[in-house]
Protein backbone atom coordinates (compact mmCIF):
# COMPACT_ATOMS: atom_id res chain seq x y z
CA UNK A 1 0.00 0.00 0.00
CA UNK A 2 1.20 3.49 -0.89
CA UNK A 3 2.64 5.21 2.18
CA UNK A 4 0.62 8.38 1.65
CA UNK A 5 -2.65 6.48 1.93
CA UNK A 6 -4.38 8.30 4.75
CA UNK A 7 -3.26 11.77 3.72
CA UNK A 8 -4.19 11.28 0.05
CA UNK A 9 -7.63 9.85 0.75
CA UNK A 10 -8.28 12.57 3.29
CA UNK A 11 -7.42 15.30 0.75
CA UNK A 12 -9.79 13.78 -1.80
CA UNK A 13 -12.63 13.47 0.70
CA UNK A 14 -12.14 17.02 1.96
CA UNK A 15 -12.66 18.34 -1.55
CA UNK A 16 -15.81 16.22 -1.87
CA UNK A 17 -17.42 18.11 1.01
CA UNK A 18 -19.46 15.77 3.17
CA UNK A 19 -19.37 12.29 1.59
CA UNK A 20 -21.65 9.60 2.91
CA UNK A 21 -20.27 6.42 4.48
CA UNK A 22 -21.02 4.58 1.23
CA UNK A 23 -19.16 7.19 -0.84
CA UNK A 24 -16.24 7.11 1.58
CA UNK A 25 -16.00 3.33 1.26
CA UNK A 26 -16.12 3.53 -2.56
CA UNK A 27 -13.31 6.08 -2.81
CA UNK A 28 -11.14 4.14 -0.34
CA UNK A 29 -11.73 0.92 -2.28
CA UNK A 30 -10.86 2.59 -5.59
CA UNK A 31 -7.71 4.07 -4.04
CA UNK A 32 -6.53 0.70 -2.69
CA UNK A 33 -7.33 -1.03 -6.00
CA UNK A 34 -5.39 1.60 -7.98
CA UNK A 35 -2.47 1.47 -5.54
CA UNK A 36 -2.18 -2.28 -6.02
CA UNK A 37 -2.64 -2.19 -9.81
CA UNK A 38 0.05 0.48 -10.26
CA UNK A 39 2.40 -0.50 -7.44
CA UNK A 40 5.32 -1.11 -9.81
CA UNK A 41 4.71 1.96 -11.96
CA UNK A 42 6.66 5.20 -11.76
CA UNK A 43 6.23 8.54 -13.48
CA UNK A 44 8.99 10.31 -15.40
CA UNK A 45 9.51 12.42 -12.28
CA UNK A 46 10.33 9.28 -10.29
CA UNK A 47 7.17 9.59 -8.17
CA UNK A 48 4.84 6.63 -7.72
CA UNK A 49 2.26 6.57 -10.51
CA UNK A 50 -0.43 6.67 -7.86
CA UNK A 51 0.38 10.35 -7.28
CA UNK A 52 -1.05 11.14 -10.74
CA UNK A 53 -4.24 9.20 -10.04
CA UNK A 54 -4.72 10.97 -6.71
CA UNK A 55 -4.25 14.40 -8.32
CA UNK A 56 -6.79 13.50 -11.01
CA UNK A 57 -9.29 12.44 -8.35
CA UNK A 58 -8.66 15.62 -6.32
CA UNK A 59 -9.34 17.70 -9.42
CA UNK A 60 -12.64 15.92 -9.98
CA UNK A 61 -13.65 16.26 -6.34
CA UNK A 62 -12.81 19.97 -6.48
CA UNK A 63 -15.20 20.36 -9.41
CA UNK A 64 -18.01 18.87 -7.33
CA UNK A 65 -18.20 15.55 -9.16
CA UNK A 66 -19.76 12.60 -7.36
CA UNK A 67 -18.08 9.63 -5.70
CA UNK A 68 -18.35 7.33 -8.71
CA UNK A 69 -16.70 9.90 -10.94
CA UNK A 70 -13.95 10.45 -8.38
CA UNK A 71 -13.47 6.68 -8.12
CA UNK A 72 -13.28 6.43 -11.91
CA UNK A 73 -10.60 9.14 -11.79
CA UNK A 74 -8.52 6.93 -9.50
CA UNK A 75 -9.07 3.99 -11.83
CA UNK A 76 -8.88 5.75 -15.20
CA UNK A 77 -5.55 4.21 -16.27
CA UNK A 78 -6.19 0.74 -14.89
CA UNK A 79 -7.19 -0.75 -18.28
CA UNK A 80 -4.69 1.10 -20.46
CA UNK A 81 -1.60 0.96 -18.23
CA UNK A 82 -2.19 -1.70 -15.59
CA UNK A 83 -3.80 -4.37 -17.77
CA UNK A 84 -6.94 -4.65 -15.64
CA UNK A 85 -9.77 -6.20 -17.64
CA UNK A 86 -13.12 -4.41 -18.04
CA UNK A 87 -14.75 -7.50 -16.59
CA UNK A 88 -12.71 -7.19 -13.40
CA UNK A 89 -13.62 -3.51 -13.09
CA UNK A 90 -17.30 -4.30 -13.49
CA UNK A 91 -17.10 -7.08 -10.90
CA UNK A 92 -15.36 -4.84 -8.36
CA UNK A 93 -17.03 -1.47 -9.02
CA UNK A 94 -20.12 -2.00 -11.16
CA UNK A 95 -21.15 -1.19 -14.72
CA UNK A 96 -21.22 2.60 -14.34
CA UNK A 97 -17.60 2.97 -13.23
CA UNK A 98 -16.47 0.43 -15.82
CA UNK A 99 -18.30 2.49 -18.46
CA UNK A 100 -16.52 5.69 -17.36
CA UNK A 101 -13.07 4.08 -17.32
CA UNK A 102 -13.60 2.49 -20.73
CA UNK A 103 -14.76 5.85 -22.08
CA UNK A 104 -11.60 7.57 -20.84
CA UNK A 105 -9.53 4.78 -22.38
CA UNK A 106 -11.23 5.35 -25.77
CA UNK A 107 -10.62 9.08 -25.55
CA UNK A 108 -6.93 8.37 -25.07
CA UNK A 109 -6.83 6.84 -28.55
CA UNK A 110 -7.40 10.21 -30.20
CA UNK A 111 -4.07 11.31 -31.64
CA UNK A 112 -2.86 14.73 -32.66
CA UNK A 113 -2.72 14.97 -36.44
CA UNK A 114 -2.45 18.72 -36.97
CA UNK A 115 -5.04 21.41 -36.41
CA UNK A 116 -7.23 21.11 -39.48
CA UNK A 117 -7.44 17.34 -39.49
CA UNK A 118 -7.99 17.29 -35.76
CA UNK A 119 -10.88 19.72 -35.60
CA UNK A 120 -13.08 17.46 -37.67
CA UNK A 121 -12.27 14.48 -35.48
CA UNK A 122 -12.85 16.48 -32.32
CA UNK A 123 -16.35 17.51 -33.32
CA UNK A 124 -17.24 13.94 -34.07
CA UNK A 125 -15.59 12.65 -30.93
CA UNK A 126 -17.63 15.00 -28.78
CA UNK A 127 -20.82 13.63 -30.24
CA UNK A 128 -19.56 10.04 -30.09
CA UNK A 129 -18.93 10.41 -26.34
CA UNK A 130 -22.18 12.32 -25.79
CA UNK A 131 -23.64 9.59 -23.62
CA UNK A 132 -21.85 10.95 -20.56
CA UNK A 133 -19.91 14.19 -20.16
CA UNK A 134 -18.15 12.76 -17.11
CA UNK A 135 -15.85 10.86 -19.46
CA UNK A 136 -14.62 14.12 -20.93
CA UNK A 137 -14.27 15.76 -17.52
CA UNK A 138 -12.16 12.88 -16.16
CA UNK A 139 -9.91 13.06 -19.20
CA UNK A 140 -9.46 16.81 -18.73
CA UNK A 141 -8.37 16.38 -15.12
CA UNK A 142 -5.99 13.62 -16.21
CA UNK A 143 -4.46 15.85 -18.87
CA UNK A 144 -4.26 18.87 -16.55
CA UNK A 145 -2.05 17.07 -14.06
CA UNK A 146 0.05 15.63 -16.87
CA UNK A 147 0.68 19.15 -18.14
CA UNK A 148 1.71 20.34 -14.68
CA UNK A 149 4.49 17.77 -14.71
CA UNK A 150 5.40 17.95 -18.41
CA UNK A 151 8.92 19.17 -17.61
CA UNK A 152 9.83 15.62 -16.56
CA UNK A 153 8.82 14.13 -19.92
CA UNK A 154 11.64 13.57 -22.45
CA UNK A 155 12.18 16.65 -24.60
CA UNK A 156 11.25 14.95 -27.86
CA UNK A 157 7.75 14.24 -26.52
CA UNK A 158 6.98 17.58 -24.92
CA UNK A 159 6.17 19.55 -28.06
CA UNK A 160 3.83 16.86 -29.38
CA UNK A 161 1.99 16.58 -26.06
CA UNK A 162 1.75 20.37 -25.72
CA UNK A 163 0.34 20.79 -29.24
CA UNK A 164 -2.09 17.95 -28.63
CA UNK A 165 -3.23 19.70 -25.46
CA UNK A 166 -3.83 22.99 -27.26
CA UNK A 167 -5.61 21.45 -30.23
CA UNK A 168 -7.64 18.79 -28.46
CA UNK A 169 -8.01 19.11 -24.70
CA UNK A 170 -8.11 22.89 -24.31
CA UNK A 171 -10.65 22.91 -27.13
CA UNK A 172 -12.80 20.34 -25.29
CA UNK A 173 -12.62 22.41 -22.10
CA UNK A 174 -13.75 25.44 -24.09
CA UNK A 175 -16.70 23.51 -25.56
CA UNK A 176 -17.71 22.51 -22.04
CA UNK A 177 -17.46 26.10 -20.84
CA UNK A 178 -14.73 25.24 -18.33
CA UNK A 179 -12.84 28.54 -18.53
CA UNK A 180 -10.47 27.92 -15.63
CA UNK A 181 -9.41 24.52 -16.94
CA UNK A 182 -9.05 25.81 -20.49
CA UNK A 183 -6.79 28.69 -19.44
CA UNK A 184 -4.62 26.43 -17.30
CA UNK A 185 -4.22 23.88 -20.09
CA UNK A 186 -3.43 26.58 -22.64
CA UNK A 187 -0.82 28.37 -20.54
CA UNK A 188 0.84 25.13 -19.43
CA UNK A 189 1.03 23.92 -23.03
CA UNK A 190 2.06 27.30 -24.44
CA UNK A 191 5.42 27.23 -22.68
CA UNK A 192 6.39 23.93 -24.30
CA UNK A 193 4.72 24.30 -27.70
CA UNK A 194 6.02 27.81 -28.43
CA UNK A 195 8.82 28.58 -25.94
CA UNK A 196 10.12 31.73 -27.69
CA UNK A 197 6.67 33.25 -28.02
CA UNK A 198 5.89 32.26 -24.42
CA UNK A 199 8.93 34.14 -23.12
CA UNK A 200 8.13 37.24 -25.21
CA UNK A 201 4.48 37.31 -24.13
CA UNK A 202 5.39 36.79 -20.48
CA UNK A 203 7.71 39.79 -20.66
CA UNK A 204 5.07 41.96 -22.33
CA UNK A 205 2.42 41.03 -19.78
CA UNK A 206 4.74 41.63 -16.83
CA UNK A 207 5.47 45.12 -18.10
CA UNK A 208 1.82 46.00 -18.46
CA UNK A 209 -0.03 44.02 -15.76
CA UNK A 210 1.17 46.01 -12.70
CA UNK A 211 0.02 49.34 -14.14
CA UNK A 212 -3.30 47.83 -15.21
CA UNK A 213 -4.01 46.23 -11.83
CA UNK A 214 -3.32 49.50 -10.01
CA UNK A 215 -5.83 51.20 -12.30
CA UNK A 216 -8.39 48.47 -11.68
CA UNK A 217 -8.01 48.75 -7.92
CA UNK A 218 -8.63 52.49 -8.07
CA UNK A 219 -11.68 52.07 -10.30
CA UNK A 220 -12.98 49.25 -8.11
CA UNK A 221 -12.99 51.48 -5.02
CA UNK A 222 -14.88 54.20 -6.88
CA UNK A 223 -17.39 51.74 -8.30
CA UNK A 224 -18.04 49.94 -5.00
CA UNK A 225 -18.86 53.26 -3.30
CA UNK A 226 -21.31 54.21 -6.03
CA UNK A 227 -22.98 50.80 -6.04
CA UNK A 228 -23.46 51.04 -2.28
CA UNK A 229 -25.00 54.51 -2.71
CA UNK A 230 -27.54 52.96 -5.07
CA UNK A 231 -28.45 50.52 -2.26
CA UNK A 232 -27.36 47.44 -4.20
CA UNK A 233 -26.27 44.83 -1.68
CA UNK A 234 -24.62 41.41 -1.75
CA UNK A 235 -22.03 42.23 -4.39
CA UNK A 236 -18.26 41.85 -4.57
CA UNK A 237 -15.48 42.51 -7.06
CA UNK A 238 -12.38 40.74 -8.31
CA UNK A 239 -9.94 40.81 -11.22
CA UNK A 240 -9.20 38.60 -14.18
CA UNK A 241 -5.78 38.68 -15.84
CA UNK A 242 -5.78 37.40 -19.40
CA UNK A 243 -4.10 34.04 -19.97
CA UNK A 244 -0.72 34.13 -21.69
CA UNK A 245 -1.78 31.95 -24.62
CA UNK A 246 -4.97 33.93 -25.14
CA UNK A 247 -2.97 37.17 -25.03
CA UNK A 248 -0.47 35.84 -27.58
CA UNK A 249 -3.24 34.84 -29.97
CA UNK A 250 -4.82 38.26 -29.65
CA UNK A 251 -1.45 39.95 -30.17
CA UNK A 252 -1.14 38.12 -33.49
CA UNK A 253 -4.50 39.57 -34.55
CA UNK A 254 -3.39 43.05 -33.44
CA UNK A 255 -0.03 42.97 -35.27
CA UNK A 256 1.80 42.58 -31.95
CA UNK A 257 0.57 45.95 -30.61
CA UNK A 258 -0.32 45.41 -26.94
CA UNK A 259 -1.73 48.95 -26.74
CA UNK A 260 -4.65 47.76 -28.88
CA UNK A 261 -5.64 45.11 -26.33
CA UNK A 262 -8.01 46.47 -23.69
CA UNK A 263 -8.79 43.32 -21.73
CA UNK A 264 -5.32 42.37 -20.46
CA UNK A 265 -6.96 42.54 -17.07
CA UNK A 266 -10.68 42.98 -16.44
CA UNK A 267 -12.60 44.20 -13.42
CA UNK A 268 -15.43 41.86 -12.41
CA UNK A 269 -18.50 42.79 -10.40
CA UNK A 270 -20.48 39.86 -9.01
CA UNK A 271 -24.07 40.68 -8.00
CA UNK A 272 -27.12 38.84 -6.65
CA UNK A 273 -29.42 38.75 -9.67
CA UNK A 274 -29.92 39.76 -13.30
CA UNK A 275 -31.71 43.10 -12.58
CA UNK A 276 -28.70 44.15 -10.50
CA UNK A 277 -26.43 43.31 -13.46
CA UNK A 278 -28.18 45.90 -15.61
CA UNK A 279 -28.31 48.44 -12.76
CA UNK A 280 -24.55 48.15 -12.27
CA UNK A 281 -23.99 48.46 -16.03
CA UNK A 282 -25.81 51.80 -15.92
CA UNK A 283 -23.69 52.94 -12.96
CA UNK A 284 -20.45 51.99 -14.76
CA UNK A 285 -21.37 53.81 -17.95
CA UNK A 286 -22.37 56.90 -15.98
CA UNK A 287 -19.03 56.94 -14.12
CA UNK A 288 -16.84 56.40 -17.17
CA UNK A 289 -17.35 56.96 -20.89
CA UNK A 290 -17.89 53.66 -22.71
CA UNK A 291 -16.14 52.94 -25.98
CA UNK A 292 -18.50 52.82 -28.99
CA UNK A 293 -19.74 49.32 -29.87
CA UNK A 294 -17.97 47.82 -26.82
CA UNK A 295 -21.07 47.07 -24.72
CA UNK A 296 -21.83 43.35 -25.06
CA UNK A 297 -24.91 41.67 -23.59
CA UNK A 298 -24.10 38.00 -23.17
CA UNK A 299 -27.00 37.59 -20.75
CA UNK A 300 -29.70 38.11 -23.36
CA UNK A 301 -27.49 36.49 -25.99
CA UNK A 302 -25.25 33.88 -24.30
CA UNK A 303 -22.13 32.59 -26.01
CA UNK A 304 -22.45 29.14 -27.60
CA UNK A 305 -20.91 27.37 -24.59
CA UNK A 306 -23.42 28.97 -22.22
CA UNK A 307 -21.28 31.92 -21.05
CA UNK A 308 -23.35 34.81 -19.67
CA UNK A 309 -22.15 38.25 -18.54
CA UNK A 310 -22.39 41.93 -19.36
CA UNK A 311 -19.20 43.46 -20.78
CA UNK A 312 -18.44 47.13 -21.18
CA UNK A 313 -15.15 48.75 -22.13
CA UNK A 314 -14.64 52.27 -20.78
CA UNK A 315 -12.12 55.11 -20.74
CA UNK A 316 -10.70 55.14 -17.19
CA UNK A 317 -10.06 58.91 -17.17
CA UNK A 318 -6.32 58.61 -16.62
CA UNK A 319 -5.42 57.62 -20.16
CA UNK A 320 -6.31 53.94 -19.80
CA UNK A 321 -9.00 51.72 -21.28
CA UNK A 322 -10.54 49.02 -19.07
CA UNK A 323 -12.99 46.18 -19.59
CA UNK A 324 -15.58 45.65 -16.84
CA UNK A 325 -17.58 42.42 -16.57
CA UNK A 326 -20.83 42.19 -14.61
CA UNK A 327 -22.53 38.90 -13.76
CA UNK A 328 -24.35 36.94 -11.07
CA UNK A 329 -22.61 34.39 -8.86
CA UNK A 330 -24.21 31.55 -10.82
CA UNK A 331 -23.03 33.04 -14.10
CA UNK A 332 -19.55 33.44 -12.67
CA UNK A 333 -19.34 29.83 -11.55
CA UNK A 334 -20.59 28.62 -14.92
CA UNK A 335 -18.08 30.87 -16.72
CA UNK A 336 -15.26 29.36 -14.67
CA UNK A 337 -16.38 25.74 -14.44
CA UNK A 338 -18.85 25.31 -17.29
CA UNK A 339 -20.88 22.15 -17.37
CA UNK A 340 -19.70 21.08 -13.92
CA UNK A 341 -21.39 24.15 -12.44
CA UNK A 342 -24.89 23.02 -13.37
CA UNK A 343 -24.83 19.46 -14.67
CA UNK A 344 -23.56 17.52 -11.70
CA UNK A 345 -24.29 13.82 -11.74
CA UNK A 346 -26.09 11.99 -8.98
CA UNK A 347 -24.61 8.80 -9.50
CA UNK A 348 -27.40 8.13 -10.75
CA UNK A 349 -30.44 10.19 -10.94
CA UNK A 350 -29.25 12.68 -13.47
CA UNK A 351 -28.15 16.27 -13.12
CA UNK A 352 -28.48 17.99 -9.79
CA UNK A 353 -27.58 21.15 -8.03
CA UNK A 354 -24.21 21.49 -6.30
CA UNK A 355 -24.08 19.60 -3.05
CA UNK A 356 -27.11 17.40 -3.69
CA UNK A 357 -26.51 13.69 -3.47
CA UNK A 358 -28.53 10.56 -3.97
CA UNK A 359 -28.62 7.28 -5.82
CA UNK A 360 -30.87 6.05 -8.54
CA UNK A 361 -31.15 6.16 -12.26
CA UNK A 362 -29.23 7.78 -15.10
CA UNK A 363 -29.33 11.14 -16.82
CA UNK A 364 -30.65 11.39 -20.34
CA UNK A 365 -27.92 10.85 -22.87
CA UNK A 366 -28.56 14.26 -24.38
CA UNK A 367 -29.04 16.42 -21.31
CA UNK A 368 -25.40 17.50 -21.11
CA UNK A 369 -25.31 18.31 -24.80
CA UNK A 370 -28.40 20.48 -24.44
CA UNK A 371 -26.79 22.30 -21.53
CA UNK A 372 -24.07 23.53 -23.87
CA UNK A 373 -26.55 25.11 -26.24
CA UNK A 374 -28.40 28.10 -24.78
CA UNK A 375 -30.81 28.08 -27.71
CA UNK A 376 -32.34 24.83 -26.48
CA UNK A 377 -33.39 26.52 -23.25
CA UNK A 378 -34.70 29.51 -25.18
CA UNK A 379 -36.72 27.40 -27.58
CA UNK A 380 -38.21 25.47 -24.68
CA UNK A 381 -39.19 28.71 -22.91
CA UNK A 382 -39.84 31.32 -25.63
CA UNK A 383 -41.73 33.57 -23.25
CA UNK A 384 -38.71 34.23 -21.02
CA UNK A 385 -37.15 37.66 -20.90
CA UNK A 386 -34.25 38.28 -23.20
CA UNK A 387 -35.11 35.58 -25.72
CA UNK A 388 -34.90 36.83 -29.31
CA UNK A 389 -38.20 36.59 -31.19
CA UNK A 390 -36.82 36.62 -34.71
CA UNK A 391 -33.89 35.55 -36.82
CA UNK A 392 -30.90 37.93 -37.03
CA UNK A 393 -31.22 40.68 -39.61
CA UNK A 394 -28.71 41.76 -42.23
CA UNK A 395 -27.60 44.45 -39.83
CA UNK A 396 -26.30 41.76 -37.51
CA UNK A 397 -23.85 40.48 -40.10
CA UNK A 398 -20.98 42.49 -38.71
CA UNK A 399 -21.47 41.34 -35.16
CA UNK A 400 -19.06 38.47 -34.43
CA UNK A 401 -21.19 36.25 -32.20
CA UNK A 402 -24.45 36.56 -34.11
CA UNK A 403 -22.67 36.28 -37.43
CA UNK A 404 -21.14 33.02 -36.32
CA UNK A 405 -24.01 31.49 -34.41
CA UNK A 406 -27.22 33.36 -35.24
CA UNK A 407 -29.75 34.59 -32.70
CA UNK A 408 -30.58 31.02 -31.76
CA UNK A 409 -26.97 30.17 -30.88
CA UNK A 410 -25.31 26.76 -31.29
CA UNK A 411 -21.65 25.74 -31.36
CA UNK A 412 -19.84 25.59 -34.70
CA UNK A 413 -19.23 21.86 -34.42
CA UNK A 414 -22.95 21.23 -34.20
CA UNK A 415 -23.66 23.49 -37.14
CA UNK A 416 -21.03 21.64 -39.11
CA UNK A 417 -22.77 18.37 -38.37
CA UNK A 418 -26.29 19.42 -39.39
CA UNK A 419 -27.78 21.68 -42.06
CA UNK A 420 -30.89 22.13 -39.97
CA UNK A 421 -29.41 24.18 -37.13
CA UNK A 422 -31.73 27.12 -37.82
CA UNK A 423 -34.84 24.95 -37.86
CA UNK A 424 -37.35 25.58 -35.03
CA UNK A 425 -37.20 21.85 -34.32
CA UNK A 426 -33.42 21.87 -34.03
CA UNK A 427 -33.31 19.76 -30.88
CA UNK A 428 -35.44 17.02 -32.39
CA UNK A 429 -33.47 17.19 -35.61
CA UNK A 430 -30.21 16.95 -33.69
CA UNK A 431 -31.27 13.79 -31.91
CA UNK A 432 -32.67 12.17 -35.05
CA UNK A 433 -30.13 13.15 -37.68
CA UNK A 434 -26.97 13.30 -35.58
CA UNK A 435 -27.21 10.96 -32.65
CA UNK A 436 -29.55 8.21 -33.73
CA UNK A 437 -28.85 8.33 -37.46
CA UNK A 438 -25.06 8.26 -37.25
CA UNK A 439 -22.42 5.95 -35.85
CA UNK A 440 -18.91 7.03 -34.88
CA UNK A 441 -16.08 4.54 -35.22
CA UNK A 442 -12.31 4.70 -34.80
CA UNK A 443 -9.42 3.89 -37.06
CA UNK A 444 -6.63 1.85 -35.36
CA UNK A 445 -4.66 5.11 -34.97
CA UNK A 446 -7.46 6.92 -33.19
CA UNK A 447 -9.07 9.02 -35.92
CA UNK A 448 -12.86 9.24 -35.77
CA UNK A 449 -15.04 8.42 -38.78
CA UNK A 450 -18.77 9.18 -38.78
CA UNK A 451 -21.09 7.06 -40.89
CA UNK A 452 -24.83 6.58 -41.37
CA UNK A 453 -26.63 4.18 -39.09
CA UNK A 454 -26.22 0.49 -40.09
CA UNK A 455 -23.04 1.20 -42.05
CA UNK A 456 -20.60 -1.60 -42.81
CA UNK A 457 -16.82 -1.96 -43.12
CA UNK A 458 -17.28 -1.24 -46.82
CA UNK A 459 -18.70 2.20 -46.01
CA UNK A 460 -15.83 2.74 -43.59
CA UNK A 461 -13.22 1.77 -46.20
CA UNK A 462 -14.55 4.22 -48.77
CA UNK A 463 -14.76 6.95 -46.14
CA UNK A 464 -11.01 6.53 -45.57
CA UNK A 465 -10.07 6.51 -49.29
CA UNK A 466 -11.65 5.30 -52.50
CA UNK A 467 -8.58 3.17 -53.30
CA UNK A 468 -8.95 1.37 -49.97
CA UNK A 469 -12.61 0.73 -50.68
CA UNK A 470 -11.88 -0.62 -54.15
CA UNK A 471 -9.21 -2.99 -52.78
CA UNK A 472 -10.94 -4.16 -49.59
CA UNK A 473 -10.44 -7.87 -49.03
CA UNK A 474 -11.46 -8.25 -45.39
CA UNK A 475 -12.13 -6.34 -42.20
CA UNK A 476 -11.46 -6.52 -38.47
CA UNK A 477 -13.77 -4.94 -35.89
CA UNK A 478 -12.33 -4.64 -32.40
CA UNK A 479 -9.56 -7.02 -33.39
CA UNK A 480 -11.80 -9.78 -34.80
CA UNK A 481 -12.31 -10.73 -38.45
CA UNK A 482 -15.87 -10.00 -39.58
CA UNK A 483 -17.95 -10.24 -42.74
CA UNK A 484 -17.99 -7.15 -44.94
CA UNK A 485 -21.73 -6.67 -44.37
CA UNK A 486 -21.28 -6.49 -40.57
CA UNK A 487 -23.15 -3.58 -38.99
CA UNK A 488 -20.84 -1.12 -37.22
CA UNK A 489 -21.63 0.41 -33.83
CA UNK A 490 -20.48 3.50 -31.92
CA UNK A 491 -16.95 3.12 -30.58
CA UNK A 492 -15.93 0.21 -32.81
CA UNK A 493 -12.28 0.10 -33.90
CA UNK A 494 -12.21 -0.87 -37.59
CA UNK A 495 -9.21 -2.13 -39.54
CA UNK A 496 -9.38 -2.79 -43.28
CA UNK A 497 -7.42 -5.58 -44.99
CA UNK A 498 -6.66 -4.82 -48.64
CA UNK A 499 -5.46 -6.92 -51.59
CA UNK A 500 -4.28 -5.69 -54.99
CA UNK A 501 -6.40 -8.23 -56.83
CA UNK A 502 -9.57 -7.46 -54.85
CA UNK A 503 -12.43 -5.59 -56.50
CA UNK A 504 -15.93 -4.34 -55.54
CA UNK A 505 -18.77 -6.87 -55.74
CA UNK A 506 -22.33 -6.34 -56.94
CA UNK A 507 -23.71 -7.61 -53.62
CA UNK A 508 -22.00 -4.74 -51.80
CA UNK A 509 -24.74 -2.47 -53.13
CA UNK A 510 -27.23 -4.45 -51.03
CA UNK A 511 -25.71 -3.19 -47.75
CA UNK A 512 -23.59 -0.11 -48.55
CA UNK A 513 -25.18 2.97 -46.94
CA UNK A 514 -23.05 5.96 -47.92
CA UNK A 515 -23.49 7.77 -51.22
CA UNK A 516 -19.71 7.82 -51.57
CA UNK A 517 -19.39 4.04 -51.27
CA UNK A 518 -22.30 3.29 -53.61
CA UNK A 519 -21.01 5.70 -56.25
CA UNK A 520 -17.52 4.19 -56.27
CA UNK A 521 -18.88 0.64 -56.27
CA UNK A 522 -21.05 1.39 -59.32
CA UNK A 523 -18.14 3.09 -61.08
CA UNK A 524 -15.89 0.10 -60.44
CA UNK A 525 -18.57 -2.36 -61.62
CA UNK A 526 -19.20 -0.37 -64.79
CA UNK A 527 -15.48 -0.20 -65.50
CA UNK A 528 -15.15 -3.95 -64.98
CA UNK A 529 -18.13 -4.63 -67.28
CA UNK A 530 -16.66 -2.51 -70.04
CA UNK A 531 -13.29 -4.18 -69.66
CA UNK A 532 -14.88 -7.63 -69.91
CA UNK A 533 -17.08 -6.81 -72.92
CA UNK A 534 -15.85 -8.43 -76.21
CA UNK A 535 -14.36 -5.95 -78.63
CA UNK A 536 -15.82 -5.91 -82.13
CA UNK A 537 -14.15 -4.58 -85.25
CA UNK A 538 -15.99 -2.60 -87.84
CA UNK A 539 -15.97 -4.19 -91.27
CA UNK A 540 -14.59 -2.01 -94.01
Amino acid sequence: MYTGYMESVKEILQKMGAPTAEELALVEKAYNFAAEAHKEHKRFSGEPYLVHLVETAKGLAGLGMGAKTVAAGLLHDSIEDAGVSPETLEKEFGKEIKFLVEGVTKLGRLKYRGAERHRESLRKLLVATGKDARVLIIKLMDRLHNMRTLQYVPQEKRTRIALETLEIYAAIAHRLGMGVVRRQLEDLAFEHAFPTEFAETTKLLAGRAEETLERLEKMSRTLRKQIAKEEITGFHSDYRVKGLYSLWRKLKRKSGDIDKIYDIAALRIIVKDVPDCYRVLGIVNNLWQPLPNKIKDYIAFPKPNGYQSLHTTVFSGDGGIVEIQIRTADMHREAEYGITAHVLYKEGDGPQSPGARSGGGRQSSFDWIKSLIPSFRKMAHPDKKGVPEKEPSAADAGKPERARYGAQGGPEWLQDLTEESQDPDFETTLKTDIFTARVFVFTPTGDVVDLPLHSSPVDFAYAIHSDIGDRIFGAKVNGKLVALDTTLHNGDIVEIVTKKSAAPKQKWLDFAKTTLARRHIRMALEKATKAAAPRTRKKS
